[in-house]
């Protein structure tokens, strides 16, 4: 154990072994195959009633009326039997797939709910829209019909080779001919290719679903800067891909699918019984009446393995792969809690030697269970880690409680990943950070989560209230709580404006523009009071106006919070009391705005880079003589 011991994850276990879900079911699943088995037998009797009555009708002398009866009565009884017990099947087995559906959501909700905020920052909500809907619905066969369609496969064929057997055995070979002809084509599904262009078709199918969600949601934005065309064309590649896969996917099996459907139809089973049957009377080895039963018990032998080998089959492999994507879900590995959480003192937070790197991170997120289906995807991954780099290298830094510090740095210079780590979206590789002189590692999430807020570019709203989506974090937040961050914000008139003020229910009622819900996320954080208070370009879409007034908010806030600021506008920055200058994932310059522009290093450099509106405010602001103005 390390020297941060960490709380068992009560759910790892099962991230391991999908078969736990359904192990509850057991019972449920034993009464499905049971009452399938009494179904499937009965189900011969009508087809072993009429057999019956051929011989006795085509029997020489007078016809035995008692016998006749008894052999209706009889193929009555198994037809009304065998539809008592397959539609009891059929219920029981409906009622488990709704509650192993239930349960996969319920583990899924779970799951997501636990798993690193950071690894769900890296996933379109389609994907996992289509893994908690789509995958989870595609297990619907796999629970419902494959079970009944297996047991009427191996069963209803086993009976009736076993009657057939005992009425002739050579004709009973021939009648197997077509069963044979389609099992030995099975193979031909399952080649590496075949399996690959499902899969193929798995995930085009997969970037579809992503692409619309993501086209929906932006649509708005999308109609009124013009760029609808650039917007479809996502899609229209995602469409053609699906295309492509599939057409991929009909071509590798569509020839295997018709000799399957071929050797198993109906006139193709007669004609090799007729066949056979003929070539036997004809050299004395048979009596007519016996071709009766193969005539009838030879469509009887090859249908249930028609429907298995056909959509069953496919619908197996359909719900195997998305079982595979629900597990990849379920085998995340949440962020350990400690076993001891210790409690900070006070809101000092400390960077000491932090490194990161995401290979670490993909390489638990992707620790799958020990099987043969999953070792492509562990390669596959551990090929994509070796080109991994890190993003932040021994990183040492102080934000005091009452202060304001900004980071700023060219793009992929780890400026993000910086902030996550603040609010434990990922662990540190290699180093500590500390909040109240307390490890992140040690402290409770429930309890870091009130500690530390957090705005981000990407704003997501519920559809809720204005009011509750404000009052997030603390539900039973007074109204005038509400109003006082959403002025704080310089968002309440706007909220004044909406057809229902702060009653009004967002997506439904009215929508807002990308700064007025940046503008609202704000007013979250605010509401929450937490002693640290993270904002990744949280200014970016707002107007000039409201950015003063959120500079404003966050200078009276910062009498007692610990803020740090990502900022790729570099306006936002005048007021802070530090900047730090990322480069590479190392800091290369920190200090007060003015002093590092008087230095006339790395930042006064890369400040003249990204001149902008507010190069003379913290001149002004900072005593900068008007000369050096950059």
């Amino acid at each position: 154990m390390s020297r941060l011991d960490v709380a068992p994850d009560a759910d790892s276990a099962f991230g391991q072994s999908v078969a736990g879900l359904l192990r509850p079911y057991l019972w449920g699943f034993a009464a499905v195959v049971i009452l399938q088995i009494i179904g499937a037998v009965a189900g011969l009797v009508p087809l072993l009633a009429v057999v019956e009555l051929g011989r006795a009708l085509l029997s020489p002398g007078p016809i035995d009326h008692g016998r006749v009866w008894i052999v209706v009565i009889a193929g009555a009884s198994g037809l009304f039997v065998r539809l008592l017990f397959t539609g009891a099947s059929s219920a029981i087995g409906h009622l488990l797939d709704g509650r192993v559906q239930l349960s996969f959501r319920r583990r899924l909700a779970a799951r997501l709910g636990r798993v690193p905020i950071g690894w769900l920052s890296r996933r379109t909500t389609g994907e996992l829209a289509k893994i908690a809907g789509d995958d989870v619905s595609a297990v619907h066969p796999f629970i419902a019909h494959i079970p009944g369609e297996l047991v009427s496969a191996f069963v209803v064929p086993l009976v009736s080779l076993i009657y057939l057997f005992t009425v002739d055995w050579r004709l009973t070979l021939i009648t197997l001919i077509p069963v044979a002809l389609a099992v030995a084509l099975v193979p031909l599904v399952m080649t590496p290719a075949r399996l690959r262009e499902q899969k193929e078709f798995d995930n085009a199918m997969g970037r579809i679903s992503s692409s619309v969600v993501e086209f929906v949601q932006g649509i708005a934005v999308v109609k009124a800067f013009g760029g609808s065309g650039r917007a479809h064309r996502k899609f229209r590649t995602a469409v053609d891909d699906f295309v492509g896969s599939f057409y991929r996917m009909v071509r590798g099996v569509a020839g295997i699918a018709a000799g399957m459907q071929l050797a198993l139809s109906p006139p193709f089973v007669l004609l090799t019984v007729l066949i056979g049957g003929a070539a036997l009377l004809g050299t004395g080895g048979m009596t007519p009446a016996d071709l009766l039963p193969f005539l009838l018990l030879g469509l009887g032998l090859t249908a249930p393995v028609a429907a298995l080998i056909g959509h069953g089959f496919d619908d197996a492999q359909a719900a195997r792969r998305a079982v595979g994507r629900i597990r990849d879900v379920l085998a995340v590995r949440s962020l350990p809690e400690p076993a001891h959480p210790v409690t900070p003192r006070g809101h000092r937070v400390e960077l000491r030697g932090v490194r990161f790197g995401y290979q670490s991170v993909r390489r638990e997120e992707h620790e799958l269970a020990r099987t043969p289906e999953f070792a492509g995807e562990r390669r596959r991954h551990r090929q994509h880690d070796t080109a991994d780099h890190e993003v932040l290298r021994g990183i040492d830094l102080v934000l005091e409680p009452g202060t304001v510090t900004a980071v700023v740095g060219p793009s992929g210079s780890g400026k993000s990943t910086l902030v996550r780590l603040l609010p434990r979206f990922f662990d540190p590789t290699h180093g500590s950070i500390t909040l109240g002189g307390v490890d992140l590692r040690e402290i409770d999430s429930r309890e870091l989560y009130r500690l530390v807020s957090f705005v981000f570019q990407d704003v997501r709203l519920l559809r809720a209230s204005v009011a509750d989506n404000i009052a997030l974090a603390v539900p039973h937040a007074d109204h005038d709580d509400v109003v006082r961050a959403a002025r704080l914000a310089d968002v309440h008139d706007r909220i004044l404006d909406l057809p229902r003020g702060y009653e009004t229910v967002l997506g439904a009622d009215a929508r807002l523009s990308g700064g007025e819900a940046q503008r609202i996320s704000i007013a979250r954080a605010l509401l929450a009071d937490a002693p640290v208070l993270v904002l990744d370009e949280a200014t970016a879409f707002a107007d000039p106006r409201t950015e003063q007034a959120v500079r404003r908010a966050l200078t009276t806030l910062a009498v007692d919070r610990t803020i740090l600021v990502i900022a790729h506008r570099l306006e936002t920055i005048a007021d802070a009391d530090s900047v730090v200058l990322l480069e590479n994932g190392s800091i290369v310059e920190r200090g007060r705005p003015a002093e590092l522009l008087a230095r006339n290093g790395r930042f006064a450099a890369f400040w003249r880079s990204n001149r902008s509106a507010a190069a003379g405010e913290i001149e002004t602001r900072g005593g900068l003589p008007r000369g050096d103005e950059p």
